[in-house]
């Protein structure tokens, strides 16, 4: 106060000019005080590393979630500016659940995070690893100021852009067939639904004509595409055929598949009484056929067995037979070397080969396990801490831990010979541990290992788990850079910054329609029936991304039970 009071006085008794500097010192002092405040914070947002994140789905939004994003600059680029529940679309073409119900705005899922991440909604039409760039396309291609393409510089990229369909170069699927694999294209399977019965009730039209329009016809046995069979089945007998009784008797489902069951990714018993369960229904199964061409009046199949080729006329069909490789990863696997190739590869660390500062998770990406008998000389060498030429059972104890970590494969290979430790493989024709063993002997007990090498399945669950880890690794950088946790490294010494990715399975689930579901879980558990569906529920219904998500897919398995599925065309 007493300074303030000086400063007064002094202004009233000095004269004009004395006031004006008196007034540009304070105002000056404050703004080079806001001008420090500025640079200071500009400075350590330049200090932040630029990460690039493309796609919202499973994988991109689990990293997001995950990611302490205080460390970093945070941009993401995908063309839909939402994240969805995909393992419950197949309810959505029926309307069992609401598209709304089980989809969240990216921005609300990462607006709680200590930071602000951009969002951009464009296509990422090309990654450019040797300068560190993507180019983007928005997605608004109607207003061409706001459809010009733009392109990002990054120091780590996250591409998490997933799979488009797989037509295997098939003739007509992608003029004449549905898919499954994002919000929109359930909005339209729904609305065709409902289109080929309003078509069938139409007046001059021969019954043959009202039962080509009734008939659906599903391709690909796996778990969307048995869902959906099953989704359709109960909507309508439980709801459509109250509203169009006069054609209730015309409606046919069929599902086409090219192996010799559905469901061939879960345990036979689960495959058996899915297509136990199908043929109560009236569904019919068509198995060992290949599709040869899809047209918008039929479909010609291939009888396997015989080699007869038979046509199918149809209403609607939807195309579920795997996942396949999108433009802009074909083109940057040219780009580093991995031509020819149906997914990104990967090392354990989700670390795209031949790009030191590029990871991939999810759909768009395989991990390329390493082979342990290709190290197997490192391995030794590095146990062998005498250099004796031999092992002794304290050496091989002391990196045990770090082979498991290091080859997953390990643990797979000893379940499976039904053993704990690698040291109970090395032992003598009667059965007993060996004190010792030579190479040759090393080799010898872990030959069999990389056969139980297996590829991740393209799944939500993989997606997520993949997400989450790097996330993980992404908020320990710095330290680990220090204080490396993760498993020796064996041709080189030292060891591995963080420990490499390892995909818990927690399960999977088969909804089989008329409330019965088909579960397999971990300790080779089998469960199918009503409880089964009743555990789907739970699952599903905790898994979402949200409490607004949860509460409204809730509501609407509530609403179905009680008033049934609507059937207007919107």
């Amino acid at each position: 106060m007493t300074i303030l009071s000086s400063l007064g006085r002094a202004s009233r008794s000095a004269p004009l000019a004395s006031k004006l500097l008196l007034l540009g010192t304070l105002s000056g002092g404050s703004l080079v005080a806001y001008s420090d405040s500025n640079k200071k914070e500009e400075e350590q947002k330049q200090k932040k590393k630029k990460v690039v994140v493309l796609g919202t789905g499973w994988a991109g939004i689990s990293f997001l979630k995950d990611l302490d994003i205080s460390s970093y600059d945070v941009q993401v680029v995908s063309p839909q500016n939402y994240f969805a529940f995909t393992p419950l679309l197949p309810s959505v073409t029926c309307g069992t659940v609401e598209a709304r119900s089980i989809v969240e705005s990216v921005r609300n899922i990462t607006k709680k995070k200590n930071g602000e991440i951009e969002l951009w909604e464009a296509d990422c039409v090309k990654i450019d690893p040797a300068n560190n760039k993507v180019h983007c396309q928005p997605v608004f291609k109607d207003d061409p100021e706001a459809s010009q393409e733009f392109s990002l510089e990054y120091d780590y990229l996250i591409i998490a852009v997933g799979a488009q369909v797989n037509t295997f170069g098939t003739p007509g699927v992608l003029e004449n067939c549905h898919f499954l694999k994002e919000v929109e294209d359930a909005q339209r399977i729904r609305r065709g639904v409902i289109d080929c019965f309003e078509k069938a009730v139409l007046p001059g039209l021969t019954e043959e004509q009202r039962r080509t329009k009734l008939h659906f016809v599903i391709v690909g046995g796996g778990p969307t595409g048995v869902e959906f069979a099953a989704e359709l089945h109960d909507f309508i007998e439980e709801d459509i055929t109250k509203i169009y009784p006069s054609v209730k008797e015309l409606v046919k489902i069929t599902l086409i598949q090219s192996g010799d069951h559905i469901l061939n990714s879960f345990d036979e018993r689960i495959s058996s009484f899915a297509e136990q369960k199908f043929l109560r229904d009236g569904i019919d199964v068509l198995m060992g056929m290949r599709v040869m061409s899809v047209s918008d009046k039929d479909i010609s199949v291939k009888i396997k067995s015989s080699g007869e080729v038979v046509s199918l006329p149809h209403g609607l069909i939807l195309w579920s037979t795997g996942v396949g490789t999108r433009p802009v990863i074909s083109d940057l696997m040219e780009q580093v070397g991995q031509g020819g190739r149906r997914a990104l590869a990967t090392n354990e660390w989700l670390q795209v080969k031949g790009c030191e500062n590029v990871y991939a998770v999810g759909d768009c990406a395989s991990i390329a396990q390493r082979k342990i008998m290709g190290d197997i000389a490192n391995i030794f060498k590095a146990c062998d801490v005498d250099n004796s030429g031999t092992l002794t059972e304290e050496e091989l104890q002391d990196v045990v831990e770090d082979i498991n970590v290091r080859y997953p494969q390990v643990e797979l290979y000893l379940k499976s010979k039904h053993v704990r430790s690698i040291k109970d493989l090395l032992t003598d024709s009667e059965g007993n541990p060996k004190k010792e063993v030579d190479i040759k002997a090393f080799e010898s007990a872990l030959s069999g290992v990389d056969s139980q090498m297996k590829s991740l399945p393209a799944t939500a669950q993989v997606a997520a788990q993949q997400g989450s880890y790097l996330a993980k690794c992404f908020n320990k950088m710095e330290h680990c850079k220090e204080h490396p946790e993760g498993p020796k490294r064996f041709r080189t010494g030292g060891h591995h910054q963080f420990r490499p990715f390892q995909y818990k399975h927690f399960g999977q689930f088969a909804p089989l329609g008329g409330d019965q579901a088909a579960a397999e879980l971990p300790g080779d558990w089998v469960s199918a029936g009503r409880s089964t569906q009743w555990l789907w529920y739970s699952v599903y219904a905790s898994k979402q991304v949200s409490w607004r998500t949860r509460a409204l897919v809730v509501s609407d398995w509530t609403r179905r039970y009680i008033f049934g599925r609507d059937s207007s065309r919107i």
